[in-house]
């Protein structure tokens, strides 16, 4: 089932109005240029699954804004289907979804869930309230070409008479959610659609999108239609590919379009989906930069799955030491952070994981970023800090051992005897660096320390 817009001359009015007077064509990886620290913000996937609703966002926004936004949180993202009216937690319905579509196929956000979207208005309202705030507003869409929109042959904005009929392939269309057909890039029109679904986000002030189902397998060539519909829409949106495992023989074309994008499926808050993500960070540690980031995925922290997609509404089944320790990762590895949990519901622990400037800084300022040693459970990563001459140390036990002693050769880091050495999460001194940095971990714990000139 679905509902569409036929409201032509109205939408028509309202995006003329929405929209920039004058579209100008961005440069060639100017993109960079919108992302130059690591995005952060939080996204409504972890806690109310593909059955967010507008005062959900709204309500996440506020606390965003009061609590986070002074610490540099920014986006506020709506993920899926949020263009289906009657979805439900705990899977999807893919049974009788009521989708809300427009004439020209592109999805509108379901009223019944986003009610400032009534007067196929779509999410200008929200998006107005999330901007009032001072934070940017973000969407998640899957890639391709609603199905609905194939089979009523509906026409593609911007072209003479193509229908959504004549750009699609039923090939590699998504296992896990059928929703959309894959678009053949190389069909007239192609480019067209792309095109018309972000000018329709760029008239609703869209600031960031999460396209699903681009990495694996890895879609270059719907991957290369988006990049030039981004850079055509005529506003500034982050682009994150989702979800991984990104190929990483694929990373100079992800970098040369995207500014973020997945190294893994989704993690949750299980120790094994740390431990996973330890490993795959492996391979990208060469590929974090500015405006260009590998993403670790979203945190699984707080208040999870009030209408998720794993497990009851609860708070994350993550210690306290293994909430450090992924934190501790995300943020050295210069990850983007968007927070899965629901804002309002956060205690005083999870919201200083979120809060501590130290660590904040070493996220948005650090360079250099590389992992030391991964063995035997044992891992070591360091960064510096080329404006304050910080050289930051992250060690871990990601085994199940107890009183590991993770062991690091300052001299190699070059750091000088008689530097300062402190805690990063407590605050606290540790004291005159010696040769070597040693300390005992429990099992799944770390330690987070910079070391100062």
């Amino acid at each position: 089932m679905y509902k569409k817009y036929c409201g032509g001359a109205l939408l028509a009015l309202l995006v003329a109005a929405c929209s920039p007077t004058k579209k100008t064509a961005f440069a060639k990886d100017e993109f960079k240029e919108w992302a130059q620290t690591p995005p952060m913000g939080w996204n409504s996937w972890d806690c109310y699954g593909p059955t967010v609703e507008e005062h959900e966002v709204k309500a996440n926004a506020d606390y965003m804004a009061k609590e986070l936004k002074s610490y540099g949180w920014e986006y506020v993202v709506v993920d899926i289907r949020w263009f289906v009216e009657n979805d439900k937690a705990g899977g999807y319905n893919q049974t009788n979804p009521i989708y809300v579509i427009d004439q020209y196929g592109r999805y509108q956000p379901a009223t019944n869930r986003f009610p400032s979207a009534k007067g196929e208005k779509g999410f200008k309202e929200l998006a107005d309230y999330v901007h009032s705030k001072g934070l940017k507003f973000g969407i998640h869409i899957m890639r391709g070409i609603p199905k609905k929109a194939v089979e009523e042959k509906m026409p593609i904005k911007g072209t003479n008479g193509i229908t959504a009929d004549q750009i699609y392939s039923t090939e590699l269309q998504c296992e896990w959610l059928k929703d959309n057909y894959t678009i053949v890039a190389s069909k007239p029109g192609a480019q067209e659609y792309y095109n018309s679904i972000f000018e329709l986000y760029a008239a609703w002030g869209v600031d960031f999108i999460k396209i699903d189902d681009l990495s694996r397998p890895y879609h270059e060539g719907e991957i290369n239609l988006i990049r030039n519909a981004i850079d055509n829409c005529g506003r500034k949106i982050v682009l994150s590919t989702s979800p991984g495992e990104t190929p990483v023989e694929k990373a100079a074309h992800v970098k040369s379009h995207a500014n973020m994008w997945r190294m893994v499926d989704d993690v949750w808050d299980t120790w094994p989906h740390i431990t996973h993500l330890m490993e795959v960070c492996q391979k990208w540690y060469p590929y974090i930069a500015p405006g260009t980031w590998p993403d670790c995925d979203m945190i699984p922290l707080g208040r999870i799955s009030v209408r998720g997609e794993r497990g009851e509404d609860r708070m994350t089944r993550l210690t306290k030491d293994e909430q450090y320790t992924l934190m501790t990762l995300f943020t050295i590895f210069r990850s983007p952070l968007f927070f899965g949990g629901d804002l309002p519901s956060n205690d005083a622990f999870t919201k200083s994981l979120l809060t501590n400037k130290d660590v904040l800084k070493m996220h948005s300022e650090s360079t250099a970023v590389k992992q030391l040693f991964q063995k035997d459970g044992k891992v070591a990563i360091t960064s510096k800090n080329s404006k304050t001459g910080e050289t930051y140390l992250a060690i871990f036990n990601m085994s199940d051992t107890p009183n590991v002693n993770v062991q690091v050769n300052l001299a190699e880091l070059g750091v000088k005897e008689g530097a300062e050495i402190t805690d990063m999460w407590s605050g606290k001194s540790l004291g005159k660096a010696s040769a070597q940095f040693a300390q005992p971990l429990a099992p799944h714990a770390s330690t987070l320390i910079k070391i100062s000139k």
